[in-house]
């Protein structure tokens, strides 16, 4: 068996191994997306595939779509050569199931796959043609964060970047300048209507695009390389920039993953890894579980992607299923379990909900304290949300997710994750900020974990984090049994920066302090400690 539009022809072969294959006429398809393209998507990576792909690919089967989608990888090229010219622009996708089984499906909803590379006039070309175009309704993104951002750290413009400013829009090599650039193009081409939708997992992700591109709009006009209608263009109700909430967690193919297929027959399993250092198989492997929440908010008007399971809102609407998932249903009770996992020695995710006291605490930490302070979006029910999350998604064994990997960077996730509750409490006419034991808990337990040593005394190797140099100093040189580290940290907690909140104002410092006195009393003692309070 073969990943290739031959290979897949011998359905026979397929659907006994158990693969879903396309039902549609894939050459058609294909024919009428190059004529008339609606939905080019940039990043062509992991969730783009067992997400906005897989979107299309059942409403092709429906019937509901008769075209697919162009993919477009503007940060490592070799992605399209490694992975879908490779193998027809087919992939597979292996849903993991909690209840222990995987479902597979052969992905062709793609009909195009370029680079987005100015210095292949082929691809670029072929680009540029796609953004004259009258049927393109709509841009999507996963590109990350970072991917929006023009400087650095230090608020210096990156060199290519400051480069593309002065040089204008013919051959840009900075990703926002190559969208800017295509957009431009657009312009060109009449000032024809488009959707500019990051999907980006990221806090007002339309804000962060549109800001990117209306840079660029400025610097072209003002040095003279771009019409001055083009800034009015991007501000005007022609281009939309909405916002949107995406869910699904997607982590690198798996070499458990790899065997199951292997052992079907399936050749050519084996992933690369390309020179910028990206793992990229012909295979995704994705949980079951997925939302993307979007503003609905299309300028050319969109297709019913409601029928692939997407749900379209307003704006505010948006707002509040953000929240509701980083602030309070989803994304603090991992930032727990990573934080608790690394000190109790855990290596999986789901291994820990399978623990009594940590499954007691990220209950605590979910149904007690941040429900009351979610504001109900009304289209996802957050009570309905948590469920899944702990009785579906972080238990389930296949997804190979780990406390040390969710645990990266939890000083920049802490405001967020938590601040905004405690602020939500602060706020409220209800709500009291001391009725709080949980958060503190895991606050002090993100502490404790600083130490770097775990509840068996043995030293680990921390998350990257970029506030590491500047807190480790704290609490290093204690070891467990020294009552000094409950002191010693007092001055971190009063950073806004890192909690969102003064939390001595809050009125949480010493609540914090007197349980990592007891989280770092001795080995044992995090175990020790749960169990008391829980």
């Amino acid at each position: 068996m073969k990943l290739s539009l031959q290979g897949i022809k011998d359905r026979e072969a397929w659907e006994a191994k158990g693969y879903r294959l396309p039902k549609y006429d894939i050459e058609k398809m294909r024919e009428e997306t190059k004529e008339n393209p609606f939905w080019i998507h940039f990043g062509a990576g992991n969730l783009f595939r067992a997400f906005h792909a897989n979107i299309a690919e059942r409403m092709l089967n429906e019937g509901s779509l008769t075209r697919g989608l162009v993919a477009a990888e503007g940060f490592d090229y070799e992605i399209i050569d490694k992975m879908y010219q490779a193998h027809d622009n087919l992939g597979i996708l292996a849903a993991l199931k909690a209840d222990g089984t995987v479902e597979k499906t052969v992905i062709g909803s793609v009909a195009e796959a370029l680079p987005l590379d100015a210095s292949n006039e082929a691809a670029y070309g072929r680009l540029k043609e796609i953004f004259e175009k009258d049927s393109l309704k709509m841009a999507t993104f996963t590109i990350t964060e970072k991917g929006y951002s023009l400087k650095n750290g230090k608020g210096e413009l990156f060199p290519d970047v400051a480069e593309d400013f002065k040089q204008g829009p013919g051959k840009p090599a900075s990703y926002m300048g190559k969208v800017s650039a295509l957009l431009y193009a657009r312009y060109l081409a009449g000032k024809k209507p488009i959707a500019m939708v990051s999907t980006d997992n990221c806090s007002h992700n339309g804000d962060k695009l549109y800001e990117a591109v209306q840079e660029f709009a400025k610097a072209w006009v003002e040095k003279g390389k771009a019409e001055e209608g083009f800034t009015a263009y991007l501000n005007s109700s022609l281009v939309s920039f909405p916002w949107s909430m995406i869910d699904k967690i997607t982590p690198r193919p798996d070499a458990s993953v790899e065997a199951i297929l292997k052992s079907d027959g399936l050749e050519g399993t084996e992933p690369a890894v390309t020179s910028r250092n990206t793992y990229v198989a012909p295979f995704v492997n994705a949980e079951e579980t997925e939302y993307l929440v979007v503003e609905d908010d299309f300028p050319n008007g969109r297709p019913d992607l409601e029928k692939g399971g997407v749900i379209f809102t307003d704006r505010e609407t948006v707002d509040k299923v953000e929240k509701m998932k980083v602030c309070t249903c989803l994304n603090p009770l991992h930032t727990c379990l990573a934080v608790f996992g690394c000190l109790l020695g855990y290596q999986k995710i789901s291994d820990e909900m399978r623990d009594p006291e940590l499954k007691k605490l990220v209950e605590a930490l979910g149904y007690r304290e941040g429900l009351p302070a979610v504001v109900n979006p009304g289209i996802l029910d957050p009570k309905e949300f948590i469920d899944t999350v702990l009785n579906l998604r972080v238990t389930n064994p296949f997804l190979p997710d780990t406390p040390q990997r969710i645990a990266t960077d939890t000083s920049q996730k802490l405001a967020i994750r938590f601040g905004e509750t405690i602020k939500a409490y602060q706020e409220s006419e209800i709500l009291n900020v001391s009725d709080l034991n949980v958060i503190p808990m895991v606050l002090a337990g993100w502490l404790r974990y600083l130490m770097g040593i775990d509840d068996n005394g043995e030293r680990f190797e921390l998350s990257p984090d970029p506030l590491l140099g500047e807190l480790r100093p704290y609490v290093e040189d204690f070891e467990l049994g020294d009552d000094g580290a409950a002191q010693a940290v007092r001055p971190i907690l009063e950073r806004k920066d890192i909690f969102g909140v003064d939390l001595y104002e809050a009125g949480l410092a010493d609540k914090i302090c007197g349980y990592l006195k007891e989280l770092s009393g001795g080995i044992g003692n995090v175990r020790g400690t749960l169990q008391k309070y829980l």
